[in-house]
């Protein structure tokens, strides 16, 4: 299981609303265009699939991280928000 940070830049509200209802399903919001998706690699595969029924790559921007335990232990939160979503087992306090 991984966390993938989802980021997308979509100009078209239609789709931009699409997007965002269905990571809804699938992540926590962090940021307005950006979400936490806690997944396995089927979850994983199901969301792009989704995805890519709905995005017009000519037009739009997504972009994946996938962050292990070893990288998520590193990531830093400043300010408002709310808190980095853990893994199963996962030492972040």
């Amino acid at each position: 299981m991984f966390l993938y940070v989802v980021a997308y830049d979509i100009p078209c509200d239609k789709r931009r609303k699409k997007v965002s209802n269905l990571l809804e399903g699938y992540g926590q919001r962090v940021q307005y265009s950006v979400f936490e998706c806690r997944l396995s690699t089927d979850k994983y595969n199901e969301l792009r699939r989704r995805l890519k029924k709905i995005v017009k790559l000519a037009e739009d921007s997504l972009r994946f991280y996938p962050l292990s335990r070893h990288t998520l232990e590193q990531v830093e939160c400043w300010g408002v928000g709310p808190p980095v979503t853990e893994l199963p087992g996962s030492l972040i306090i």
